[in-house]
């Protein structure tokens, strides 16, 4: 996960990336496949991505259904 630093703008870190994913699961649930496609434009890498999902699981912002849709807790 790449935090704000010296070295990483907020937009080049993994913060930047947690509002957006959320916006994108506001309207409802989305497969992880589907979100990843939609947020695709907003980094440069998947682990950017994996980085962002990570930290708002462990947060409890987002969950995983049994359809592997990721839904807003």
């Amino acid at each position: 996960m790449q935090l704000p630093n010296k070295l990483y703008s907020y937009r080049n870190s993994t913060f930047f990336l947690l509002p957006k994913a959320m916006k994108e699961l506001s309207d409802g649930a989305l497969p992880v496949t589907e979100l990843y496609r939609r947020m695709r434009p907003y980094f440069s890498d998947a682990t950017d991505f994996l980085s962002a999902m990570d930290c708002l699981y462990a947060i409890r912002a987002v969950d995983l259904n049994d359809k592997g849709e990721l839904y807003i807790c």
